[in-house]
Parts: structure tokens; C-alpha cells; sequence
């Protein structure tokens, strides 16, 4: 049975059928309190309602965030490309864009086409050094925990530079939570199993299943990794976004023509069409994220978060 940590600003608690239980632990990283499995087993019966909780996230900065690169097939057509010749690639993001599960995503003044992907975030429990050997056997002592992760993006700074770390990376850029959902070897056997949700002001934008869609697992993610990048305990690996997101491929003439065109012009046309999107962020849009299995088995629940443009 999975076991779901929230964190306020003053404790750790364990969700309790009841409520949430107080966890008496002077953890104050995610990586002290995984370390720290005594006291969050030893969690009283005295419970707080959840509502009453002013819940952070409870993925603590400063971390390392990776992520992988379009990972699901749904999001690489989206995208134009073909899955089959996709690799398995990552980027980085700053953990400085963290921010809890019901808070605002501030879009920048001189960012114009905001856009969502609801990921699922692995959280690393023990360090893993550049050459760890990692297999289905002991792929479980490694990922300690699953959260709920949005990979906020500023569409119209990642393109024309074609690098992500400063799109995703802007303050509040990384909503996380509302749960750090500690998994055991079972329970992360039916990674295949979760679905993940998106809507926008009640509107349904990105909803699949891992199994089928997802080109590269979290033992593939881990096992690449770990060939060239220390991680630790409390560091954020997040696994990539299935279809719905509000950009897309142009179509296929569109996209020729492009290609003819100088960039500044390419670019300047590509803008002002995406410009017309609807889907794209707005200010006061409540986006609402959710990972879980379809029998509620693993649940790492819902965060809402409200777009406020700077």
C-alpha cells in the first residue's frame, strides 16, 4: 500500500484515511526525510484535516530536475516526428522553477505563448554515482517516490533558441505534488498502469495511460542516466508528457514552406499563427493535474494551480 507525504512550510505529515498525521522528524530536505523512514512509519493517529494544510511542494530545492525529452508516441506525432526515430534524451531544468501543488504559475511579461504538460516525476532515494548498475531487480531502491509534475514551458522562448533550460526553468515554472507517493517494488510494477490528466478551467486537454504510450520506462531513463550524471537522494527526474499540449506540429505544407523562409520570418509567421491558439495560457486559467491507476490503487493526486500573467 502506497504511503502519501504532504509538507506545509512548518511539518511532514503522512495522509491518513482521516486526515493527515503529524511526522516527528527534524527532516527538512526531501532527501532527510527519505532518510528518515523510522518517523514517518512511527506517524501518530492524530490527524489535521488535509484542507486545513497550507500544502508545498514536497520536492525541496535545491535539487537536480531532469527531464526527458518528448517521451510519449501521442506527443511525438503531435510534434511531426516520427516515435521510431526518437532517442532517449534529457534536458535540465532549474530547481529554483519548484512550487507547490495549489499556487500560481506566473507567466513572464515578455513571454506570450504559455504552455502545460502534466509528467509523472520519479524521486531518486538513494544516490546514484555515474556507472550505478540499475535492473528490474533493484530499480525500486533507487526511485523512492512518484509525484505529480507540470512542465510549465514558454513555447515562444524554447523554439527560436532550441534549448529548454531557460523556457522551463522561470520561477514557479514546476508545479509539484500535492503528494510524495512512496512506492515499493509492486506498486512501481504498475508505472503502466497510471494515467495522467489535464484540464484547463474544467476543459480536458492531455488524458492517457502510460502503458502504450510512454517510448522510454524509468528503468531505461535511470539506466542511461546513470551512464554520465551523478543524481541523489531527492533529486527529480521527470518523464516526459503524453498528447494535448496546446502547441503542435504545423502542417506538413505549412512546414515546407518554412523551411525556404529566413528565420526571422519563419519565426515571426509561426508566432503570429500560434498567436491565435486559444489553448495557449491565460490569465485567471486554473489548470488542474493528476496521476493515478484506474483502480485508485496508486493516487498521487490532484494539484490546481492558477495562471497570473507578471
Amino acid at each position: 500500500m502506497t504511503i502519501s507525504i504532504l509538507r506545509t512550510a512548518e511539518a511532514w505529515w503522512v495522509r491518513t484515511g482521516a486526515g493527515a498525521a503529524r511526522i516527528d522528524t527534524a527532516a527538512s530536505t526531501t532527501a532527510q526525510l527519505l532518510a528518515d523512514r523510522a518517523a514517518i512509519d512511527a506517524a501518530g493517529d492524530a490527524t489535521t484535516a488535509v484542507d486545513d494544510l497550507q500544502l508545498i511542494s514536497p520536492v525541496t530545492a535545491p535539487c537536480r530536475v531532469v527531464a526527458q525529452m518528448t517521451n510519449f508516441e501521442s506527443h511525438v506525432k503531435d510534434a511531426g516526428m516520427d516515435p521510431k526515430t526518437v532517442p532517449l534524451t534529457f534536458f535540465r531544468k532549474s530547481s529554483a522553477s519548484i512550487t507547490g501543488p495549489t499556487g500560481v504559475v506566473v507567466r513572464p511579461a515578455h513571454v506570450a505563448l504559455l504552455d502545460y504538460e502534466v509528467e509523472i516525476g520519479l524521486v531518486v532515494g538513494r544516490d546514484i554515482p555515474v556507472g550505478t548498475t540499475i535492473t528490474d531487480a533493484n530499480l525500486a531502491d533507487h526511485i523512492a517516490a512518484l509525484v505529480v509534475t507540470n512542465d510549465v514551458s514558454a513555447r515562444d522562448v524554447q523554439l527560436p533558441q532550441t534549448q529548454f533550460y531557460e523556457a522551463k526553468s522561470y520561477p514557479t515554472f514546476t508545479p509539484v505534488g500535492p503528494a510524495l507517493v512512496l512506492v515499493n517494488a509492486d506498486e512501481l510494477a504498475r508505472f503502466g498502469e497510471l494515467r495522467l490528466r489535464l484540464s484547463v478551467n474544467g476543459e480536458q486537454r492531455q488524458n492517457a495511460l502510460v502503458e502504450g504510450d510512454m517510448l522510454y520506462r524509468p528503468l531505461q531513463a535511470l539506466q542511461s542516466l546513470a551512464r554520465f550524471q551523478d543524481l541523489c537522494a531527492g533529486d527529480l527526474v521527470l518523464t516526459g508528457t503524453p498528447a494535448g499540449t496546446a502547441l503542435t506540429a504545423p502542417p506538413k505544407p505549412v512546414e515546407i514552406i518554412g523551411n525556404f523562409l529566413p528565420p526571422a520570418i519563419k519565426w515571426r509567421a509561426f508566432f503570429a499563427r500560434q498567436a491565435k491558439n486559444p489553448k495557449f495560457l491565460q490569465h485567471g486559467d486554473v489548470i488542474e493535474a493528476s496521476v493515478a491507476t484506474e483502480d485508485g490503487a496508486i493516487d498521487l493526486g490532484t494539484q490546481r494551480t492558477t495562471v497570473r500573467f507578471a
